[in-house]
């Protein structure tokens, strides 16, 4: 019998020893994984709106990790006068950021940010990772208007504005996450903004 009772408790020791390092083995083993982006169902009648950059001559205000003070500096050679809606002209339009101080319920999600700029109903949405998607940013209402999705296809580093009407008197709820174009569909993390009034009234 107590043969019995030693055989049992060795089992039951070895199967404790057994599961203690199965489970301390399988975190390092999910870590070792990569973690695929998870798809969020959209609704089929989602407008996916492509965002622009911002108006040609707009003031040009760089995002914080690339800002820093301009110096002047006389040109050695002729100069060459760009040509509206040239290149440079693209890519500093790109890079304009909204303002903190009118730009509101900022939120941001990897690789993606937006906020909603009340003076003008413009969303913002920028793009913050070199992953071949898109920031997006999805509009809801408080009074039932349907779903809209601003996307930035300007790429990393930049920001694209789209310009919507919303009634003063409504909320709007941001909803930030990616978006492949090739294949149309959005992708997680995401991350919601709380409810921000259009007029900018808190």
């Amino acid at each position: 019998m107590r043969e019995n009772w030693r055989s049992k408790l060795s089992v039951l020791a070895g199967a404790a020893a057994l599961a203690f390092s199965a489970v301390t083995a399988t975190p390092a083993l999910a870590d070792d994984v990569p973690v695929s982006p998870q798809e969020v169902q959209m609704p089929a009648d989602v407008k996916i709106v492509e965002g622009g950059a911002t108006d040609p001559g707009a003031p040009v205000a760089f995002p914080a990790d690339q800002a820093g003070p301009v110096e002047s500096v006389e040109p050695a050679g002729p100069v060459e006068t760009p040509v509206p809606g040239g290149q440079a002209e693209a890519v500093g339009a790109a890079k304009a950021s909204p303002s903190s101080s009118t730009c509101l319920g900022s939120t941001a999600a990897y690789g993606s940010t937006g906020c909603f700029q009340h003076n003008g109903d413009i969303v913002w949405a920028g793009d913050t990772k070199k992953d071949g998607m898109s920031a997006a940013v999805g509009v809801y209402t408080d009074y039932g208007r349907a779903e809209e999705v601003c996307v930035n296809k300007l790429g990393v580093d930049t920001w694209a504005t789209c310009n919507k009407d919303y009634r003063e008197d409504g909320d709007v709820r941001l909803r930030v996450l990616r978006y492949d174009g090739d294949t149309g569909k959005f992708y997680q993390p995401e991350t919601w903004s709380g409810w921000i009034p259009v007029d900018g009234k808190y």
